[in-house]
């Protein structure tokens, strides 16, 4: 599998996300954009409708969606996420 996630970028976006984002229950949402982790920490989960994202130890990390144009729109989101906050 090819390596074609910026997990600094990740990183980045799910604290953006934390510090920015509407807060409800341990979860935080901006810009459709939902971001939480599991009980421990150790993974980070980012989704929207369409796609969810989990990162974890060891720069893990497994995408589910299911089509590409799905991937696609997700992947703007994170980049206008990173850009504007």
């Amino acid at each position: 599998m090819k390596n074609d996630l910026d997990t600094k970028k990740l990183l980045r976006v799910f604290d953006k996300i934390r510090q920015n984002g509407e807060s409800t229950d341990g979860t935080y949402r901006l810009e459709g954009v939902k971001a939480y982790t599991d009980f421990d920490g150790y993974t980070v989960f980012i989704e929207d409708a369409s796609v969810k994202l989990s990162f974890g130890f060891h720069n893990q990390y497994h995408y589910d969606y299911e089509n590409k144009s799905q991937r696609e729109s997700f992947d703007k989101k994170i980049d206008n996420i990173d850009a504007s906050y």
